[in-house]
């Protein structure tokens, strides 16, 4: 499978994210992001649980640029959605603007936010997500400003900041982080950012020299898994024949 694409390897290691979730609200942030969840429901985690982007939950696992197809089976408008997430059944791949080596997420402003630099999009729901239920980031363009040593302002909470309040600590997770380089996580002692593996064609230099902050990196450092030839059909004939994942990537 030599004609994989960077897009289609990032899409399998977002699937992976809800591997074991069962019976889960997924909450995909991003094209790329929102192709693994459903390449992960017609494969490996079929009960996973999608949504119109709207107000509702999926029966089927429609193309992601089809609309019309979607078959709607239950009514989740945005006040139940809390319901969920206060139970822990969520499991939310956001993405960053920046993401420091402890997991803490900015997507608010960059610079002093008294005197911000740029506005972002603000705090939006990251609090809540990340510290009642799995959250995982996407990052589509690995680069010293997005990965960062410490972020200006904290929106989603960090494995530090967990820590240092009684409580919160009990039901926070951030699982994985996929960029458009590789795959990393926060499976060290201290809960400091890790590689996990590259993509095919990338180096372990290329994702340091790429990071704003220090990265844990084990020996050796596998590469990113590519999709199945299963996968590859679903990806490129069902769920996006249109070839929107290859947008989503810088170049």
């Amino acid at each position: 499978m030599t004609d994989v694409t960077r897009a289609e390897v990032c899409v399998a290691a977002c699937a992976d994210a809800w591997r074991g979730d069962g019976e889960t609200l997924a909450s995909p942030f991003g094209t790329i992001p929102s192709l693994g969840a459903r390449l992960a429901r017609l494969t490996f985690e079929p009960d996973l649980v999608l949504t119109d982007g709207e107000a509702a939950l999926m029966a089927n696992t429609p193309p992601l640029s089809d609309t019309e197809d979607i078959v709607r089976e239950a009514w989740l408008p945005y006040r139940r959605v809390f319901d969920v997430v206060w139970a822990g059944r969520r499991h939310v791949m956001m993405m960053a603007s920046q993401l420091d080596r402890f997991g803490n997420q900015n997507l608010s402003c960059i610079g002093d936010w008294h005197r911000p630099k740029a506005q972002l999009i603000g705090v939006r729901g990251a609090p809540g997500n990340s510290v009642n239920h799995t959250t995982s980031y996407w990052i589509p363009s690995h680069t010293p400003r997005a990965v960062v040593d410490r972020v200006d302002m904290v929106c989603g909470v960090g494995y530090d900041r967990a820590r240092a309040v009684p409580g919160a600590a009990r039901f926070h997770e951030i699982r994985v982080v996929v960029s458009n380089l590789a795959v990393l996580d926060f499976a060290t002692p201290d809960h400091s950012l890790r590689l996990r593996s590259v993509h095919p064609g990338v180096s372990v230099d290329e994702v340091l020299a790429s990071s704003g902050c220090p990265v844990v990196v084990p020996d050796p450092v596998p590469e990113s898994r590519l999709p199945t030839p299963q996968e590859l059909a679903l990806l490129r004939q069902v769920l996006d024949p249109a070839g929107l994942r290859e947008k989503e990537l810088p170049g």
